[in-house]
C-alpha cells in the first residue's frame, strides 16, 4: 500500500500534547478524505451522475470513561487547538499523562484494488452496464413496470494519531451495484431486490454477471405475484444462506457489541463461557475476508483486523471490544472501534459477521419438515435493543410440505428474539454465503457483512395473512 499523509505529524503532535496539558488521559485525531461517486438508472435513463470530495478531523479526548468529541473541515493549528479548549472546558485538570513519540506504520493491505475511484474514467462502462440490468430485467415479463440501478462507489483515506504514539493510514475502496425490480399485476405490486457489495474498485462488476443480477431481482418481483398467503403459527422455518445472516446480525451481534455489553444493556453481558445456543450454532466476526464488503485492514482507531470467535460450539467465547469498551468491562480489543465518519467518535462495531458452515444439505433440512416455511431471502425488520426481539418481513418464501417445496407465498413475517432463535436452530447447512449491507448505531452507519449456511429453527412464531 501506497503511504500518504492527510496531516502534518508535527501539527496533529501540538494538538495532542495541548490536550494532555488539559488533563486528558487520551487524546486521538481522526482524519479522512472521502471521494464518492454514483451512477443512477430510472425507466431505462440515466436518472442522476453525482459525486464529491469531503474532508475532515475528529479529535477525541478521553478523561476517564467520559469521551468529548468534536470535528472541523479545517486542518489549520490554531482551528484545531481552538476545538481542544472547547472540549476540555469543563474537564480540564493538572496533566495526568505525557504523550509517545509517534510510531508510523503502514497496515499490511489484504484488499488489493485495480480500479480505484481516484483512477476512475469508467463512467461509460457503468451506464452501459446498468442498462444491461435494466433491459435484462424488462425482457424477463411484461410484468415488470419498472426497474432502477444504481452503481455506487467511494474511496476513503484515513490517518490517525493518538498521545500514544500511534500513527497509521489506510486506503479504503467500496464498490455497490444495486438492482430494484418492480412487478405489477391486476393492482397487486411487489419488489425484489438485489444489492452485491465489495471492498474493491469498479472491478467488482467483473464478478457479478449482470445478466444473472437482474434476473434474480426480477425473479424476486414475479414470484410473489398471485402468491398464496402465509400460514399463522409457531412453526419450523428454513432461513436460506447469505442476508439470511441479517437476523443473527441484528438480533444477535448487536448484543455482543460493548456498545451495550458495558452498560449491561445486553442479555447476554454476564454469559462469558457459558451455553447461549444450539451445540450446532459458532459464530465469527472479523475483518479479514479479502475484498468482503465488511472487511478492514485496520479499524478506526488504527488496530490491525482480526478474527474474533463469538459463539463456538454454542458456548458465548468473545465480545466486540473497542478501546473505550476494553477500558470499560476488562475485555481485549478486538479491532472492532468502527465509525462512519470523522463526524463520529468510534464505537465497538461488527465487520463480517457470520454463522460457521456445518455439515448438513439444504435437501436434508428440507427433508427434515413436514410442515413449515422455507425462507429463501430474508428482508428488513425492526429490533429492540437489549433484548433483541425482533419482526423480520421475508422477502422470498415458499411452503414445505412433507419435504417438498411446494408454492410461494407472501406476506411472511419471522417473530421471535435472538437469544431464542440460537437455542432453536437444530441443523447447520453447507452452504455459507456472505452479503452485503449497512449497519446503523451509534458512531453512524458503516459497511458490514452479514451471513449464514442454510439453518433449520425449529419453532419460530410466523405471522401472516392466511
Amino acid at each position: 500500500m501506497t503511504s500518504f499523509h492527510l496531516l502534518d505529524s508535527k501539527i496533529a503532535g501540538d494538538v495532542l500534547d495541548h490536550a494532555l496539558a488539559l488533563g486528558a488521559d487520551f487524546a486521538e485525531l481522526f482524519v479522512e478524505r472521502r471521494r464518492r461517486s454514483q451512477v443512477s438508472l430510472l425507466s431505462s435513463q440515466v436518472e442522476s451522475i453525482s459525486g464529491g470530495l469531503d474532508f475532515g478531523i475528529g479529535i477525541r479526548l478521553c478523561y476517564g470513561h467520559k469521551v468529548l468529541y468534536g470535528y472541523t473541515n479545517s486542518s489549520e493549528p490554531a482551528e484545531l487547538l481552538r476545538i481542544v479548549t472547547l472540549l476540555a472546558g469543563k474537564d480540564r485538570r493538572d496533566p495526568q499523562v505525557t504523550r509517545q513519540a509517534f510510531d508510523f506504520t503502514t497496515p499490511l493491505d489484504h484488499h488489493p484494488v485495480r480500479q480505484p475511484l481516484h483512477e476512475d474514467r469508467l463512467l461509460e462502462a457503468k451506464i452501459a452496464y446498468l442498462m444491461t440490468l435494466d433491459h435484462t430485467a424488462r425482457a424477463e415479463s411484461p410484468l415488470i413496470t419498472q426497474f432502477s440501478g444504481n452503481a455506487l462507489g467511494w474511496e476513503q483515506e484515513i490517518s490517525i494519531f493518538n498521545s500514544e504514539g500511534l500513527q497509521a493510514s489506510d486506503r479504503r475502496h467500496y464498490n455497490r451495484i444495486m438492482a430494484q425490480a418492480i412487478a405489477m399485476k391486476e393492482g397487486e405490486q411487489s419488489v425484489g431486490y438485489e444489492a452485491p457489495g465489495a471492498l474493491m474498485g469498479w472491478e467488482h462488476s467483473q464478478q457479478i454477471d449482470p445478466v444473472a443480477l437482474a434476473q434474480t431481482a426480477a425473479r424476486q418481483a414475479l414470484i410473489k405475484l398471485g402468491a398464496a398467503p402465509c400460514p399463522s403459527g409457531t412453526l419450523p422455518v428454513i432461513m436460506d444462506n447469505g442476508f439470511g445472516g441479517v437476523i443473527f446480525h441484528e438480533a444477535c451481534g448487536h448484543l455482543l457489541e460493548t456498545t451495550s455489553v458495558a452498560k449491561k444493556a445486553s442479555v447476554f453481558h454476564d454469559k462469558m463461557g457459558e451455553q447461549i445456543a444450539n451445540l450446532a450454532v459458532s459464530a465469527v466476526d472479523e475483518g479479514l475476508s479479502v475484498n468482503a464488503w465488511g472487511s478492514i485492514n485496520i479499524d478506526d482507531e488504527g488496530m490491525p483486523t482480526q478474527r474474533t470467535q463469538l459463539i463456538k460450539d454454542g458456548v458465548l467465547t468473545g465480545f466486540l471490544v473497542d478501546r473505550m469498551g476494553a477500558l470499560k468491562t476488562g475485555y481485549a480489543r478486538t479491532g472492532s472501534g468502527r465509525r462512519e465518519s470523522y463526524k463520529f467518535a468510534p464505537t465497538s462495531r461488527m465487520r463480517n459477521t457470520y454463522i460457521e458452515a456445518g455439515p448438513h444439505s439444504l435437501d436434508d433440512m428440507l427433508a427434515s419438515v413436514d410442515y413449515g416455511i422455507y425462507a429463501k431471502k430474508m428482508g428488513g425488520g425492526s429490533v429492540q435493543p437489549g433484548t433483541g426481539e425482533f419482526n423480520f418481513n421475508v422477502q422470498e418464501a415458499y411452503l414445505v410440505e412433507k419435504g417438498k417445496i411446494t408454492k410461494p407465498l407472501k406476506s411472511a413475517t419471522l417473530i421471535g428474539t435472538g437469544p431464542q432463535v440460537l437455542q432453536q436452530i437444530s441443523m447447520v447447512g453447507n452452504n455459507l454465503a456472505l452479503a452485503a449491507g449497512m449497519c446503523g448505531s451509534v458512531s453512524g452507519s458503516v459497511p458490514t457483512t452479514v451471513g449464514q449456511p442454510a439453518l433449520k429453527v425449529d419453532s419460530i412464531l410466523v405471522g401472516g395473512n392466511a
